[in-house]
């Protein structure tokens, strides 16, 4: 039976959760996710956990964090007066996801993690950054 090799174009089904249980994406309900192996396409545990896979096959990897979305970087959680948000956002409030612009005119999402007086404090970080992520993968395809 054929495995998966790195180049192989693939499809799969998976479930992420957290070490605690917590689901945080799955591809129940949808297309199975298509990427190419090997070409970065997912993240690098992702990516190596298909490896020697055969269709059918269900398989639970771990994932480390530094081979997810990496550390938790304090440089990305700022905090900024509350002044300088539009009054057209309306009200503040924290979870409530926003988009930056840093000095090179490149867009990233934040979100609102404190209020506290006449400061709001931002987190750039990726939500699942400095979390190990486990995934159930269900190989569906060898493209």
């Amino acid at each position: 039976m054929q495995k998966v090799q790195k180049g192989d174009t693939i499809k799969v089904h998976y479930k992420g959760t957290l070490n605690d249980g917590t689901l945080f994406d799955s591809s129940e309900g949808r297309e199975p996710l298509q990427f190419t192996v090997g070409e970065n396409m997912v993240i690098h545990g992702f990516d190596r956990g298909v490896l020697e896979m055969e269709i059918g096959e269900i398989k639970t990897i771990e994932i480390p964090f530094l081979e997810a979305y990496g550390p938790m970087n304090p440089e990305m959680v700022i905090t900024v007066p509350r002044n300088e948000f539009p009054a057209e956002l309306g009200e503040l409030k924290e979870g409530l996801q926003l988009s930056m612009v840093d000095q090179n005119g490149n867009e990233f999402p934040v979100e609102i993690i404190a209020l506290e007086g006449e400061t709001v404090t931002l987190d750039g970080n990726h939500p699942l950054a400095g979390k190990d992520l486990t995934f159930e993968i269900e190989l569906v395809e060898i493209i």
